[in-house]
């Protein structure tokens, strides 16, 4: 299968660059390019994308609200959203897995670890960099000021859902564990662990890793640790 790769950033040069090394891979392709956030939804919707990678701050519809039109539209369920950041520690890179990106990745990053990144997301296992993404959503959750807290309290709530094990694995999950690490860790199978993720996702409304991380967070089931 070819995954099929929308590129979004307002710089030309930059866009360039990612074509071509994402067109030199037998596995993908380059279907679109957009400078900004509206045009990266539309051409999302036409080109039938598989994988956006999304630079955060365009002119116009930044990446942030294009991530937000993508998550929200059922017809775009299978799409897969890669925040381009230059800075990893960043506010909106936290807003954005809120809003249903699949994870981030710093632009200063090697090829080959973009290229992976776009082959894992397209692969639904979504969540890149999973130490790195869980420590910025911990440090940013842990310098947020309650007044301004903008959490779901519903979702404290969803989690009486969960059975016990599920609520297990969310926990391993916001830790950054892989399903095979946490399989190790419970002393489960792989396949188990990927049912209980799966079964966790439908439950808390999450579209991948990425989300359930955040909501395990925001629910308060793991507590930001201040560094």
């Amino acid at each position: 299968m070819t995954i099929r790769v929308l590129l979004a950033d307002d710089q030309a040069l930059l866009r360039s660059a990612f074509r071509v090394l994402v067109d030199s891979e037998p596995d993908m392709e380059v279907v679109g390019e957009a400078s900004d956030g509206l045009e990266a939804v539309r051409l999302t919707k036409e080109q039938r994308a598989d994988v956006v990678l999304m630079d955060i701050r365009m002119p116009g519809t930044d990446g942030l609200a294009a991530t937000r039109m993508i998550s929200a539209d059922p017809d775009l369920a299978d799409v897969r959203v890669v925040i381009l950041t230059t800075f990893e520690v960043d506010d909106y890179v936290v807003q954005s897995l809120r809003a249903g990106a699949s994870g981030f990745l710093g632009k200063g990053s090697e090829p080959d670890e973009l290229l992976n990144a776009i082959r894992i997301a397209a692969g639904g296992q979504a969540l890149l960099s999973p130490a790195a993404t869980t420590g910025l959503i911990s440090r940013f959750l842990a310098q947020q000021d309650p007044a301004d807290d903008d959490r779901d309290p519903a979702r404290g709530e969803r989690l009486d859902s969960l059975t016990g094990r599920e609520r297990e694995v969310l926990v391993q999950v916001a830790g950054g564990h892989s399903n095979d690490e946490i399989a190790e860790r419970l002393e489960v199978s792989p396949l188990t662990v990927k049912t209980h993720v799966n079964r966790a996702m439908a439950k808390l409304g999450a579209r991948d890793r990425a989300q359930l991380v955040v909501i395990a967070y925001e629910s308060g089931l793991v507590r930001p640790r201040v560094e």
